[in-house]
Formats: structure tokens, C-alpha cells, sequence
């Protein structure tokens, strides 16, 4: 759950709100950069804009990093996933993963998906997408934080705004979520928790607790890294139906 902390340290007790975003602002010109997918925007308006974050601390090996990555991918392109995106008619999605204060790299651009074959080609981005970091804490807030500002990037204004986090473990570097719901715009997006679970409930508690927040927000819990594409599949699907999946369930 520790990593070596980052060679820019800044005292975020001294950071006033304003400050705090324009710190991860400037960082986030610098760490944003990766492939998009080029696809035409939906004729209508879309029911779901999507922010996928994934967890890249000093926690997560590098088998547990591939399963975290090549499960996203699979749980994307799942027929009954892709099913459920056909049938509200599309949605946007953008990815990226996250371990410390300034450390946050995108892993597929925001991507108009309506089909199999548009699921297929962002999973396949999402397979090949370099892990960006390995030695960095679990800064939380300042995932949360990039989070609220690449949904606001997002090219339409989606009927729901969801942010989907997960990870092993609870912040331990830099500000708390309580501090990013202040700081950042987080009007009309619910965040929702994947939880990779283990021996220790305190990551599911803290999730629970302090990291979901919005009308409908909720925690799935993946029982290991080996259940995470599973898992995440249940998760999608929850978020692309909507309050409506209990009534299909």
C-alpha cells in the first residue's frame, strides 16, 4: 500500500481549494497523453458519459496490474455488456490509471461505443496500454480530482455523469476524498467503488464510507484480482442501465 513518495512535495494543508485544482491542472497537461479512438458522435443525446479509473499504486503487481487492465478490457467487450450499451443507444467512456499525487496517465481517450465492434476496438487500446507507474501511494483524492476534470472534457453532456474507481486500498498520500468533493466539480456525477478485496475489510469500509457519492453510488467488490472481470462486468452493467438493472436482474 506504500510506495516512495513523489519528488514534488507540497505541503496540501497550506493549498487552499482554488489551489488545489490548479496544481493538478497544470500536472494533468503533462501525464494526459494517450491514444484515442476517432469515432462519430451519436446523432442524439447520449445517456452515459463514463470515467473508468484504475488503480496503479505501489500496491498492485504486475500480474495483478494485467489482470486489472485485460479484465476492464474484457468486461467492455462482454456480449451482454455490449447488449445493454446497444440497448440505451451508446455511451462515452474514457479510462485512465492512477497511483500518486501527479500520476495519472490516460489509457483510452473518451470513445463514443455503440456496437461490438466499437467495445472490441477500445478494449483492444485498453490491452495495450503501457502501465505508467510502479513505485508511487494511493493518492485517492487526486484521482478524484483528475477524474471530475476529464468527465467536464467529455465532447457531449450525457444524460448520467459516472465516475468509476477502483482499487486495493485506502488513501494514503496527499488529500482525501472529502477534500476533492470540495474542490473539484463534482455537480450531477455519482461516483461508484470497485473494490479489490482481501483479508483485511477496511479497503470495502472506506469505499463504502468516505469514496462513493451521488444518488444511486454503490461499492462492487471483486473477492481477488482473479475476480475482477467478472466483477467489473456486474459493475457496467449496473452503470450503463442505470436505478433500472434491479428490475432486469
Amino acid at each position: 500500500m506504500t510506495g516512495r513518495p513523489s519528488h514534488l512535495q507540497i505541503d496540501h494543508r497550506r493549498l487552499g481549494m482554488s489551489a488545489l485544482r490548479n496544481v493538478l491542472r497544470r500536472t494533468c497537461s503533462v501525464v494526459c497523453l494517450a491514444p484515442l479512438i476517432l469515432t462519430p458522435a451519436p446523432a442524439a443525446a447520449c445517456s452515459l458519459s463514463l470515467v473508468l479509473a484504475m488503480d496503479g499504486s505501489a500496491s498492485v503487481d504486475a500480474r495483478e496490474h494485467a489482470l486489472q487492465l485485460n479484465g476492464l478490457a474484457d468486461a467492455l467487450s462482454d456480449p451482454d455488456v455490449v447488449q445493454a450499451i446497444e440497448a440505451v443507444g451508446g455511451i462515452w467512456v474514457a479510462s485512465f490509471e492512477w497511483s500518486g499525487r501527479y500520476q495519472q496517465q490516460l489509457q483510452l481517450g473518451w470513445s463514443y461505443l455503440s456496437d461490438a465492434q466499437s467495445a472490441e476496438n477500445a478494449a483492444e487500446i485498453l490491452r495495450h496500454a503501457p502501465r505508467g507507474y510502479t513505485e508511487f501511494p494511493t493518492a485517492l483524492g487526486y484521482a478524484l480530482g483528475h477524474a471530475s476534470t476529464l468527465m467536464r472534457k467529455a465532447p457531449v453532456s450525457c444524460g448520467r455523469k459516472v465516475v468509476d474507481v477502483a482499487g486495493d486500498g485506502i488513501n494514503n498520500e496527499g488529500f482525501g476524498p472529502g477534500s476533492a468533493y470540495r474542490a473539484f466539480d463534482f455537480k450531477e456525477i455519482t461516483v461508484n467503488g470497485l473494490v479489490i478485496s482481501g483479508a483485511d475489510e477496511t479497503p470495502v469500509r472506506y469505499y463504502r464510507t468516505q469514496v462513493i457519492k451521488g444518488p444511486g453510488a454503490f461499492v462492487e467488490v471483486a473477492a481477488s484480482y482473479d475476480d475482477y472481470a467478472q466483477a467489473m462486468k456486474r459493475k457496467l452493467l449496473r452503470e450503463i442501465f442505470g436505478s433500472g438493472y434491479a428490475s432486469l436482474r
